[in-house]
């Protein structure tokens, strides 16, 4: 039975990240030391078992060079990607937004309904009043504030609109994070497939072969596939720290999203 396609845009960055799984050159990585209470795959969806499954039989047992780029494709993706994100974040000055509403403050602040009503002054006070400032320094107070205020209301208004924009931007760079994450979730999980087939299956056979033939090149073709099983294992290390990316910047994706929210709505 066929599985029915998704063209969404994350289906496809998710197969463009899986294409090439030995594509690029990658440093050597460092000493694992995370041991998983569960296997990843078992946490997948179906569709990403079915992906990690047909990842892991392509990973040339005992070939060094291929488990060295194993991967990269997605870490070089996600490299770009957060270049990305971190020259928004630097570009991207929220200071002329609140320098904005302060000044609608301050011009509001200087606002006093007082001397626009004459209902409660009488007398020698109101005659007092008229000496001081007429009717018409008022109103020409309050027409230049109205003009200030209106100004200011269509810079907060254009304001408004580029916060609204990167909100949704942001939302568009949250689900390719995310795409990120499941995209190095299948590797990982592959390459840890794999690991358990040579462990469980290709090195015992190896052993038998060798202890049946007492041949010495057949034990090294044992050790060798232990030290290729112990590089596998540092690659997986290495995805990893490129995985653990992505799950610190989700949270800083939303704060960008959260702060620009607010201030939309202020």
């Amino acid at each position: 039975m066929s599985e029915k396609i998704s063209n969404t845009s994350e289906d496809i960055l998710m197969d463009e990240l899986l294409s090439s799984p030995f594509n690029l050159d990658t440093t050597k990585p460092q000493a694992i030391t995370e041991t998983a209470p569960t296997k990843l795959i078992d946490r997948l969806s179906e569709a990403e078992q079915q992906k990690a499954r047909q990842l892991a039989d392509q990973i040339p047992a005992g070939d060094y060079e291929a488990i060295l780029t194993y991967g990269a494709n997605a870490q070089s993706e996600l490299t770009r990607f957060s270049h990305q994100m971190l020259d928004h974040v630097q570009k991207k000055d929220i200071g002329p937004v609140g320098d904005i509403l302060s000044d609608l403050m301050r011009k509001l602040s200087e606002i006093n309904p007082e001397e626009l009503s004459t209902e409660k002054k009488s007398g020698i006070k109101k005659l007092f009043s008229r000496v001081n400032r007429s009717v018409q320094e008022v109103m020409t107070k309050y027409q230049k504030l109205s003009t200030q205020v209106d100004r200011i209301g269509i810079q907060l208004e254009h304001s408004k609109r580029g916060l609204v924009e990167d909100v949704q931007m942001l939302n568009k760079l949250y689900d390719q994070n995310k795409t990120y994450f499941q995209a190095l979730n299948v590797y990982i999980a592959a390459a840890e497939l794999k690991k358990d087939d040579i462990v469980n299956v290709t090195i015992p056979e190896l052993r038998r072969k060798a202890e049946l033939s007492n041949d010495q090149m057949a034990y090294q073709e044992v050790n060798d596939m232990a030290q290729f099983v112990d590089r596998l294992e540092k690659r997986v290390y290495d995805l990893q720290l490129s995985r653990q990316i992505t799950i610190q910047s989700a949270p800083q994706i939303r704060m960008i999203q959260q702060t620009n929210q607010t201030l939309a709505e202020k």
